[in-house]
């Protein structure tokens, strides 16, 4: 297969983006993969939406929040570790492998660590290749 597999990353506003754009600002090389939707808070993210990003077709789903302690709206991002620590163990019964979704923290400066984990997330999805999704009815 050809190409970048296809990553939608759900970004926290406060931190998150801000270090997502701090890699970018300070052109670190990374791979060109990832389409971001920001949030206010990780924790306003109903779990079905990165759900039907998989089902639609996404290789890959990045989630990334505030650190623990460090949330905006106090503990969201708690909230948001904990629903999606239970997604990732409900996605295999539909067919989707766990290890497409991901959820870290990476704070406003942490631009290099922005672009070691998605460097690190779209290889790992390459070894696993980018098989067509099942539809659901």
């Amino acid at each position: 297969m050809s190409g970048e597999p296809r990553i939608v990353g759900f970004l926290c506003h406060w931190c998150s983006y801000a270090g997502a754009d701090m890699a970018g600002t300070s052109r670190m090389k990374q791979p060109a993969s990832v389409r971001i939707v920001r949030f206010p808070c990780t924790g306003r993210i109903n779990p079905l939406i990165p759900l039907r990003a998989l089902l639609d077709g996404a290789d890959g789903v990045l989630i990334s929040g505030c650190h623990p302690g460090d949330c905006h709206y106090r503990e969201g991002n708690l909230y948001a570790r904990r629903r999606f620590e239970l997604l990732q163990r409900f996605i295999p019964y539909m067919g989707i492998d766990s290890a497409r979704l991901r959820y870290v923290w990476v704070s406003a400066s942490e631009g290099q660590r922005w672009q070691e984990i998605v460097t690190d997330f779209t290889n790992k999805l390459k070894e696993m290749g980018y098989p067509k999704p099942k539809q659901v009815e």
